[in-house]
């Protein structure tokens, strides 16, 4: 089966427990105001790829990331390509390899269900805490990625959820205090990343010829990223 590439990362350190090989998507529905890939936004650019040869490159990585790391299928939106996605995730099952899926939630049908059969982790993005502000700055409603999550609880699918810090308008205690209300209750949950809004993808906007949507945010400091984790687990 062939799909739509934009690039393989050998060694992630980010994407899930362990070293990650990280096969990145081509093509997302979503418009997230911080999005650091936009080139991975457009279905039909990218590499046509088949499963089998991105799984032999994966094996030949496979001395790096070992038994305690794994294979992360991001994007881009992993789930535009789901039998692509299941078919390359078996293989790496079949061998004994860790399976992570990095994805907004956004997408919901048979073909999404069937992937996470063969997924072991999620990492789900909660990228803002009310409706309103998602369908502002992300593209979609809050209620799919909550969707997916309460999919993710009953199937008994671990996942890490990730919530990137954005000075002036995702760190104020009470938007800390929305996710923690949000997720309060899944079991499925390992952990909650807040990662800090940075704006190194400022050149690919630039080259692309693209305004980047929160240029006019200030990027966040790994302690401004601690700052909102703790307050999560105030009281917690």
């Amino acid at each position: 089966m062939t799909g739509k590439i934009h690039s393989i990362q050998s060694l992630g350190t980010v994407d899930g427990p362990g070293v990650r090989t990280v096969v990145f998507m081509q093509g997302c529905p979503l418009r997230c105001g911080y999005c650091h890939n936009p080139d991975t936004w457009d279905p039909n650019a990218g590499e046509t790829a088949d499963t089998a040869e991105v799984f032999a490159k994966i094996k030949r990585f496979r001395p790096y990331f070992g038994p305690e790391g794994g294979v992360t299928v991001s994007g881009g939106e992993a789930l535009l390509q789901p039998d692509f996605v299941r078919e390359l995730f078996t293989l790496c099952k079949n061998e004994g390899i860790h399976t992570a899926l990095d994805t907004s939630g956004c997408l919901w049908n048979e073909k999404v269900e069937g992937l996470l059969e063969v997924t072991d982790l999620v990492l789900l993005d909660i990228k803002m805490t009310t409706d309103a502000d998602y369908r502002e700055y992300i593209g979609c409603s809050l209620e799919k990625p909550l969707f997916f999550l309460h999919k993710l609880e009953e199937k008994g699918i671990p996942a890490w959820i990730r919530h990137v810090v954005v000075p002036g308008l995702t760190d104020a205690p009470e938007n800390i205090r929305r996710l923690r209300e949000l997720l309060k209750g899944f079991s499925c949950i390992q952990k909650v990343e807040f990662l800090p809004f940075h704006k190194i993808c400022v050149p690919k906007y630039e080259k692309l010829g693209i305004p980047f949507p929160f240029d006019r945010f200030p990027a966040a400091t790994k302690d401004q990223a601690e700052q909102a984790s703790r307050e999560y687990r105030r009281d917690s």
